[in-house]
């Protein structure tokens, strides 16, 4: 089974409560549509998420959106094939899975083209504060 949901920013409670209710196994996928909050300051709460995540038993993909690092810039993150397409991992969470722009996943058995990223309306709200903005946040 497929689940989509999108813009958690870092929260995990609604995805916790989701997997105790409905108990989804390995072989579903839960797909983030942006902001995940994962990749975001590099930090302890980016590891803290992507554990609880990688601890349910669905399988995690993530699609970029604005507010987090791609993961081909962070060295810790490789590459792999998966269900027809190249997605980006961390081996310390192997069930936490980032898409590749551009990529077409066939996920039981619907294809999926993944485009990821969205303009920053808060870009320079974000530069004034020193919080994170990153210039390859929109497509291109």
């Amino acid at each position: 089974m497929i689940y989509y949901t999108g813009d958690i920013h870092g929260q995990k409670y609604d995805i916790e409560r989701f997997c105790k209710r409905f108990n989804p196994t390995r072989e579903d996928i839960i797909v983030i549509l942006g902001d995940v909050g994962a990749n975001y300051g590099q930090d302890e709460r980016d590891a803290a998420l992507k554990y609880v995540l990688d601890k349910l038993n669905p399988t995690i993909l993530c699609i970029h959106g604005n507010h987090e690092i791609r993961p081909w810039h962070i060295p810790t993150y490789k590459a792999k094939e998966w269900h027809g397409g190249i997605v980006w991992y961390e081996e310390a969470y192997p069930s936490v899975l980032f898409a590749k722009d551009g990529e077409i996943y066939d996920l039981e058995g619907l294809r999926h083209i993944v485009i990821g990223g969205a303009y920053s309306v808060d870009k320079f709200y974000r530069l004034s504060r020193g919080y994170g903005w990153w210039s390859d946040e929109q497509p291109s």
